[in-house]
């Protein structure tokens, strides 16, 4: 047979044979999807796929077919990328198809090596290196990032962008009309693999399971589930069960039917890619010895999140668009949001002289309606010098504090609360003077802050968002503050925190309400227990 007939899976299946290998058939898919795949494509599948080994497969049939071919192989370190090069170059001096190569004919190291027939003698058929390393010079035909998205190097937001910033080199050193291929397994929110499939790349992703579905705890005993189970788990790490049908739950008429109402989130899965191989046994294994549920659905299912635990999950907020209306109802002034009525505002201020470096001016603004909810309705940054005077320092003309004048103006603001750490030691003074300028009436608050911020912010937020109180408008959501609480992590003392911790302090300042009706359904024969001196009139003469 013309080699040129054989196909990169009939290639595989000759070396799987060779090696024993019993060969599922999500490998057979990844093949055809490899060798037929766009100049910009996405392979994703599940830890313990054999991706790397999949990879290096193809690179050995490529050089097999095109001996002039040339690939930059990057994986998150050096010796990472080392590891597929030296397979790549086993797999052709013992592929039963290539084997007639002489092992002394490929020249170079595990860094750079030709293959016989390379004709470039300024770049190698195969160039391995981590993606933090210089690869400024070089060129090639196909550019593979293997696994380059790892939790060291995407732990916050500027990580991930130095980690673009390194992927963007990539696409000078490619040739035109050369191939591109991200591989690997999400772990963060703000994936590259994510970015890569909007900006229009060919897609194959194959997680362990093709049916899921996660049970809320406490949601009932019947819940409607699409599909018959396969594996049930609860809970996470070491605390992880295996439920049982029959014991723990039967499934009839599409239905899922508990024992008892679960008291923890339950995962059922069903259609394993690779049954034979990762049994219910081994599943329950590895979901003993992962830390997260974050990190258990990105790995294995796909979804893009943070391997760590999510302590603040900006995605449990209400989202809404409308915004508050002041009108005259029945002789008495109110503020609305759509059909609800608010009855209290925090506003806080957490100053920031604007230079660059410097910690971003977070500015939040907190509503309160008479059931208690929240709506976070503002979360900005405020630009410039805190307050900019005229020649003879007369008149405030411009900086932060007339943005905040404008923001007053705009959702008549009763009053706002300035952290005073740092520059805002002296920023209430000048916001008094601005508000004053503008005739404008709104107190202002001062508040130093002595306790630790991060548990602070968790002891602002996690009440609110776990019990659905919390609601925020589309700017926040649309906004950076998004991605603050996706990535914050409290055991972090460094890292970006301003939107949120402003918007906790405004949190913290709406009291918690219960609703008249709550207290006249209160249970009336109970009685008032607590002493008190009794009732009295007294008559006052002025």
């Amino acid at each position: 047979m013309n080699k040129d007939e054989i196909s990169f899976a009939v290639f595989f299946m000759v070396w799987a044979e060779f090696k024993g290998w019993e060969v599922p058939a999500c490998h057979i898919r990844a093949c055809e999807f490899l060798e037929h795949r766009g100049e910009n494509a996405v392979f994703q599948a599940f830890r313990g796929f054999a991706k790397s080994t999949l990879i290096a497969v193809y690179n050995a049939w490529r050089y097999w077919k095109d001996p002039t071919y040339r690939i930059l192989h990057q994986g998150d370190q050096d010796p990472t990328a080392y590891k597929t090069s030296r397979d790549t170059k086993a797999v052709l001096l013992r592929h039963p198809l290539t084997k007639g190569i002489d092992p002394n004919q490929i020249r170079g190291d595990v860094k750079f090596w030709w293959v016989p027939g390379a004709d470039d003698e300024r770049n190698p058929s195969m160039q391995a290196a981590g993606i933090l390393s210089n690869i400024t010079s070089s060129r090639a035909d196909e550019v593979q990032n293997d696994d380059v998205e790892v939790p060291k190097n995407i732990g916050s937001p500027e990580m991930r962008e130095k980690l673009r910033y390194r992927l963007g080199d990539q696409v000078h050193c490619a040739v035109p009309g050369a191939k591109r291929l991200f591989i690997g397994t999400p772990h963060t929110h703000d994936s590259i693999y994510d970015e890569e499939i909007r900006k229009g790349a060919d897609v194959l992703k194959i997680p362990m399971f093709r049916h899921e579905k996660r049970i809320a705890a406490g949601g009932g005993q019947r819940h409607k589930v699409e599909f018959e189970p396969d594996m049930a788990f609860a809970g996470i790490g070491e605390f992880t069960r295996r439920l049982t049908p029959g014991n723990d739950y039967r499934y009839e008429n599409g239905h899922v039917v508990f024992a008892r109402t679960p008291d923890i989130d339950v995962d059922f899965y069903a259609g394993s890619e690779w049954p034979e191989r990762f049994t219910t046994a081994e599943m329950l294994k590895r979901r003993r010895d992962t830390r997260t549920v974050n990190e258990w659905d990105s790995q294995y299912q796909l979804h893009s999140k943070p391997i760590t635990e999510m302590r603040l999950d900006p995605d449990k907020m209400r989202a809404y668009e409308v915004e508050p209306e002041i009108k005259r109802v029945n002789g008495t002034v109110v503020m609305t949001l759509g059909k609800v009525r608010i009855v209290g505002m925090a506003c806080r201020w957490d100053p920031s002289s604007g230079k660059v470096n410097s910690d971003v001016s977070a500015f939040a603004i907190v509503l309160q309606d008479a059931s208690g909810r929240r709506y976070w309705h503002r979360s900005v940054r405020l630009s410039g010098e805190v307050a900019v005077f005229n020649d003879d320092a007369s008149k405030i003309i411009g900086g932060q504090v007339l943005q905040i004048c404008d923001l007053v103006r705009e959702f008549s603001i009763p009053r706002v609360t300035v952290e005073t750490n740092g520059i805002g030691v002296f920023a209430p003074t000048v916001l008094k003077a601005a508000l004053k300028q503008q005739k404008l009436h709104c107190g202002v608050g001062e508040e130093p802050q002595a306790t630790n911020k991060q548990k602070r912010i968790l002891e602002s937020f996690e009440g609110p968002l776990n019990s659905g109180m919390l609601w925020a408008h589309i700017s926040v959501l649309d906004g950076p503050t998004y991605d603050q609480m996706k990535d914050f992590d409290p055991s972090k003392n460094d890292q970006p925190d301003d939107y949120i911790d402003a918007g906790a302090g405004a949190i913290i300042e709406t009291p918690e309400r219960i609703r008249a009706e709550h207290a006249q359904d209160a249970d009336a024969s109970m009685g008032e227990w607590r002493p008190n001196s009794g009732e009295f009139e007294v008559e006052v003469e002025f």
